[in-house]
């Protein structure tokens, strides 16, 4: 017998989450392995599943069918053209700055170098959540954001296609982007400027 409810709970980075039934009840738990399609729920989806029970008598679903097509304005805001310009201005504003001498060069090769490791973990994550393998914590994307990598984030989550209609995510990942410009923005003062060039010094 196949019941119909809705996703109400999904942890992404876990691969599991909860049902609640349609006319209400006691949610289902449900895992990613129990999905009959490899799209990956994002919470608030439709879904067809059948009921069974684990070792310690609770119940779980199975073959677990989702109900209609995925919205095609999934994931409009990060699949858009704002985070784009955005990234590419903000590429070419640093640009500028270390040509004008408002910046050190080293500024402009930390960015790189924090996209590059940046893009490369969210491929890696985008591979394990695949093959439903070991995910990289949120928290660990979100800080390699906040430290520089956000415009390889930015590529990654257009190129890839990787945490980009997950709202939850998105809102957290803009923070860190305006913690990360404002952070810059700091470094371009007087007190900023003496304080980056110091460190550079030391080091």
């Amino acid at each position: 017998m196949r019941y119909q409810g809705r996703i109400t709970t999904w942890k992404d980075d876990k691969g599991f989450g909860f049902i609640t039934p349609n006319g209400g009840g006691e949610q289902v738990f449900v895992h990613i392995s129990t999905l009959s399609s490899r799209r990956r729920p994002q919470g608030g989806e439709i879904v067809t599943y059948e009921l069974a029970m684990d070792g310690k008598g609770r119940s779980r679903a199975k073959a677990v069918a989702f109900v209609g097509k995925p919205s095609s304005c999934s994931g409009a805001a990060a699949h858009g053209i704002f985070p784009v310009l955005f990234t590419i201005c903000f590429l070419v504003f640093i640009l500028a700055a270390v040509l004008a001498g408002r910046l050190p060069a080293v500024v402009l090769a930390l960015y790189g170098a924090a996209s590059s490791v940046t893009f490369l973990v969210y491929a890696l994550d985008k591979s394990a959540a695949s093959r439903n393998a070991w995910r990289t914590q949120e928290s660990t994307l979100h800080a390699l954001a906040l430290m520089g990598g956000w415009p390889g984030a930015v590529a990654a989550q257009r190129l890839l296609r990787h945490k980009s209609a997950k709202k939850s995510f998105q809102i957290t990942f803009w923070g860190t982007v305006m913690l990360n410009c404002g952070l810059l923005g700091w470094l371009l003062s007087p007190s900023g400027t003496r304080m980056l060039y110091s460190v550079l010094s030391v080091a």
